[in-house]
């Protein structure tokens, strides 16, 4: 699997939470379109009024891939590079292993159990 995280500025915090409302259905058809999509977030940061937190995961390269070549990516960086951002830092990473994190016993586990 694939997570792409982004933090996402505004220039002016008034309309962050308009601009966040606004991509709701790019948001919407990417979950429902394409194929390996398993999250796909752009949300406003409940403590930075100029933050858009970005949470995606994709099955694997390939459905990453195509996300970048279908209408839906390409509408979102539209609509966001026409919205006044201040700035925008993105990153992927691949994971490489999984495991739930509370315990049969209900307590928080940081390691990877075999």
């Amino acid at each position: 699997m694939i997570v792409v995280e982004a933090a996402i500025r505004v220039a002016d915090p008034s309309g962050r939470d308009a601009l966040v409302a606004a991509t709701a259905p790019v948001q919407q058809a990417t979950r429902d379109e394409e194929a390996g999509c398993l999250v796909y977030c752009f949300a406003a940061d409940p403590v930075e009024a100029d933050l858009i937190q970005v949470y995606e995961l994709w099955a694997d390269e390939a459905t990453l891939r195509a996300h970048f070549d279908h209408p839906n990516y390409h509408r979102m960086r539209e609509m966001l590079n026409g919205a006044g951002l201040a700035s925008a830092v993105s990153r992927k990473l691949r994971i490489d292993a999984e495991s739930p994190v509370y315990g049969e016993d209900r307590r928080p586990v940081a390691g990877f159990p075999a």
